[in-house]
């Protein structure tokens, strides 16, 4: 009877399926052991790209995706936002090096529901996992703090005014790069180019390229 009740208190553990996408194969290798081994915790897969974990994640039927955001190819927060469009009960982590606030805002708004930097501990990571599976919004301090600060000052949503291959071409621009350079580095028509910066104009209320540079930097868009 004692270890009848002892396995039913096992049972009772918060218990959670959690996929893991990374694409340095050691830290995946490191993460997949550390939180494998924690009770209450299975890895039900694996991924280094987020192409691979978009075709396979839902054989997995993760509860939690721990995501790392600087994948090759297509980028964490482009996974994130088509594994909610798809799987929305899935509560994701964003688990990166970026704590520039384009980045932090951009993963919010993709999808995920927390925001932890690599070179945490290896316990506040697993407490983290257990806090967003609990309902909780865990983010690392510095994190934390960077979006009070954002919301005690500028409108937020100015963030995402550009979409990001606009900021990207609009970057472009200012260093000089022309239509037709800016076409071959984003493999994009020269037309789509024109639309793109047309469109960039109108947003910031631009009529050249010298005011949507300065607009764009008063507004941290550069």
């Amino acid at each position: 009877m004692p270890y009848a009740l002892c396995d039913f208190l096992i049972l009772e553990v918060t218990f959670m399926r959690l996929v893991i996408i990374e694409d340095n194969p050691l830290l995946l290798q490191n993460l997949t052991l550390l939180l494998s081994g924690e009770p209450g915790i299975t890895v039900a897969g694996t991924y280094k790209t987020g192409e691979d974990a978009l075709a396979g994640i839902k054989e997995s039927s993760p509860e939690l995706a721990l995501v790392d955001l600087g994948l090759p190819g297509m980028s964490g927060i482009e996974f994130i936002r088509g594994a909610k469009a798809t799987m929305p009960e899935l509560d994701m982590m964003a688990y990166t090096v970026f704590e520039d606030r384009e980045t932090i805002f951009s993963a919010i708004k993709a999808g995920a529901s927390g925001y932890i930097l690599k070179g945490c501990t290896p316990r506040e990571l697993i407490e983290a996992l257990f806090s967003l599976h609990q309902g909780g919004a865990p983010m690392s301090p510095k994190i934390a703090r960077a979006v009070i600060k954002e919301f005690q000052g500028e409108d937020p949503t100015e963030q995402f005014l550009l979409s990001p291959r606009e900021k990207q071409i609009l970057g472009s621009l200012e260093k000089g790069l022309t239509y037709k350079e800016i076409a071959d580095e984003f493999a994009l028509s020269h037309h789509t180019v024109h639309t793109h910066i047309k469109n960039i104009y109108e947003k910031l209320q631009a009529k050249n390229k010298q005011e949507a540079f300065l607009k764009a930097r008063r507004k941290a868009l550069l």
